[in-house]
């Protein structure tokens, strides 16, 4: 049993760290051709940011592995196959709270990860990107990617959730966490400075953390920064290159 496991989280490793290699590369690739020379003097950042971020892959792997070894194999988890174990209202409904409580714990462990004590060991490595770039959505330090990695596996023990949904949770947890970083707004003004631009954080909006560092904490949504009065509004960006 205990090799099976060490095999399904070795397994989901290598499925995490080809997903971000894939996702960040797909996106700098794009930034190239959208923003030129917005890179520029931060190859020494980007390959830092590279082998942060696969020492991330490997943490996040092993909670992930345990929990679809789990799944498969006892049944522990909540995931579930058969679409019609529950009415399709419950789908849209799932994923919300998949995103909400995945929001909620981001926020506050992102804020315990900001006193200062807690900066130096933990959070200084994320920050270090100045500015980040679509390869630095990963880019942390043991101690925060462990908070990171246990969110999504522990949630599955407790709320079901259709496995094409948690698919789904995945996806939209990897293209926020590299577009939210990519130093340039992928998505249109009217969104982010709009209705939903209101409640939904984008890259302008956790631009301004970079910036500042002490509001705007928030991963998917606005809620908790308005609520905890630590919401700032959107940043800017800065010209091709690397800050001074």
């Amino acid at each position: 049993m205990l090799f099976a496991i060490i095999v399904s989280a070795l397994a989901m490793t290598l499925i995490v760290g080809v997903r971000y290699l894939l996702t960040s590369g797909g996106f700098a690739w794009l930034t190239r051709l959208i923003r030129p020379g917005l890179y520029e003097g931060l190859w020494p950042q980007i390959d830092r940011e590279i082998r942060w971020s696969l020492y991330s892959a490997a943490i996040y792997g092993i909670p992930a592995g345990i929990a679809a070894w789990g799944w498969q194999n006892l049944g522990w988890t909540r995931i579930y196959t058969d679409i019609s174990a529950y009415p399709l209202w419950y789908l849209p409904l799932s994923l919300f709270t998949y995103l909400f409580l995945h929001d909620s714990w981001f926020y506050w462990t992102h804020r315990w990860m900001h006193i200062p004590k807690w900066f130096r060991i933990a959070h200084t490595v994320h920050h270090e990107s100045r500015p980040p770039t679509a390869w630095a959505a990963m880019s942390f330090h043991p101690v925060e990617a462990i908070t990171g990695a246990i969110v999504i596996p522990l949630l599955v023990f407790f709320i079901p959730i259709h496995i094409a949904v948690l698919g789904l949770v995945l996806f939209i947890m990897t293209f926020m966490g590299v577009t939210n970083h990519m130093g340039w707004e992928i998505f249109p003004r009217f969104l982010v400075h709009g209705v939903l631009g209101k409640g939904l954080i984008t890259a302008s909006h956790h631009q301004r953390h970079h910036e500042q560092y002490n509001c705007n904490y928030g991963l998917y949504f606005r809620f908790w920064d308005r609520l905890c009065g630590t919401d700032e509004g959107v940043g800017s960006f800065t010209e091709p290159g690397p800050q001074k």
